[in-house]
């Protein structure tokens, strides 16, 4: 059964959208929280800090990994049915979702559900997890016949209806069964490296439209990235869709790498996405190390957007991977920069790095103009 926001809440995200869809900026400050290299989602005391930090340095939106590793961060009927695997191990004994949605509404912040891992179905597993043990039949297969594997990822054929219907399942279960305030797909959703594509059903369907002739050895052809990239295009309309038919207020948000070369690397056309309405905000991964390389970054993709839908545009910005963190100086400069181009919102990645500049976002962060 659908659950239906209070009133206030109803208000605030029927304003937001309207924001995103009538042209108006709006300022919103994000954070992504993910669980890995973070214990911030394995208690009830965790979740609170979470909600507290956030409160107090004027971050009012939560981007909430609930997908990854082949297994979802909620009880899911939809994994139960399907795989057996009903939650993440780790977060077997409590509902962290709802528990963080709960916390967060208390105090007028907004969570998204992130489905960070898309169509990733494993991370260094060679076999591709225990989802592709299952059905291998959803492989990716590259141009040599073997299971499409980058950067450690393994993935699952983006092209294949039923992987499709899969993940579209996952997010309406979300929505049904959550007061959830939004979904994000990232580089990982709609999205398949460009390797991927020689599995038998893309390549059918390859030669179908194409008078029966395979597809090109070299899967950087630009001609069959295009093809691919089109087909992914569908699916960016088909997730909107779906998420606005099960409520026609979710905030739909997509954060893709920076384009042309999340188009090059992983078949995102996101300038599609924008310009035919399939998305209400594009978070694009603006991860620099220095100013320059920034603003040249975000003039690109300020540059992609409609006159009209400049507003839609929310940079990324790197927080914390690794050992990596910018300085306050660094972090200043992206935030001017930002403002300077009319942008008054961002999202940081990851909550982690929060901890590392405790004076930034407590005392300089909400006044930056």
């Amino acid at each position: 059964m659908l659950r239906f926001k209070k009133p206030y809440k109803l208000l605030v995200l029927t304003t937001l959208w309207l924001f995103a869809n009538l042209g108006v900026a709006q300022s919103q400050k994000g954070i992504w929280l993910t669980d890995v290299a973070s214990k911030a989602l394995d208690s009830k005391e965790g979740i609170e800090a979470v909600v507290k930090h956030c409160k107090s340095y004027g971050i009012d939106q939560i981007y909430v990994v609930v997908w990854n590793r082949g297994y979802t961060l909620y009880p899911s009927e939809v994994m139960q049915k399907t795989f057996g695997k009903k939650v993440a191990p780790r977060f077997a004994n409590n509902d962290v979702l709802q528990e963080l949605i709960t916390a967060a509404h208390a105090e007028g912040l907004f969570v998204h559900a992130w489905f960070e891992f898309g169509f990733s179905s494993s991370y260094q597993e060679d076999d591709g997890g225990h989802i592709l043990r299952a059905k291998p039949q959803w492989k990716a297969i590259d141009n040599e016949g073997k299971l499409v594997s980058k950067n450690g990822f393994q993935w699952m054929n983006a092209f294949n209806p039923e992987v499709q219907d899969f993940l579209l399942s996952l997010i309406t279960e979300v929505i049904t069964n959550y007061d959830i305030d939004g979904i994000q797909g990232d580089d990982r959703m709609p999205a398949n490296p460009s390797l991927a594509g020689y599995d038998p059903l893309t390549i059918a369907l390859y030669q179908k439209e194409h008078n029966g002739k395979s597809p090109p050895q070299d899967y950087k052809d630009p001609k069959w990235v295009d093809w691919r990239a089109q087909k992914l295009n569908l699916f960016a309309k088909k997730i909107y869709e779906t998420a606005k038919a099960v409520d026609p207020k979710i905030i739909v948000t997509m954060a893709p790498s920076i384009f042309p070369w999340s188009k090059q690397e992983y078949l995102q056309d996101w300038p599609t996405w924008v310009r035919e309405g399939w998305i209400d905000y594009i978070i694009p991964q603006v991860y620099r190390y220095n100013i320059k390389r920034y603003t040249r970054s975000l003039d690109i993709s300020l540059g992609i957007m409609p006159t009209d839908k400049k507003h839609q545009l929310v940079p990324g910005v790197l927080l914390k991977v690794n050992d990596y963190s910018p300085s306050q100086r660094f972090l200043k400069k992206i935030v001017k920069a930002n403002r300077k181009r009319g942008l008054n919102s961002e999202v940081f990645f990851f909550y982690e790095g929060l901890k590392a500049h405790p004076h930034f976002f407590g005392n300089i962060y909400k006044d930056l103009k």
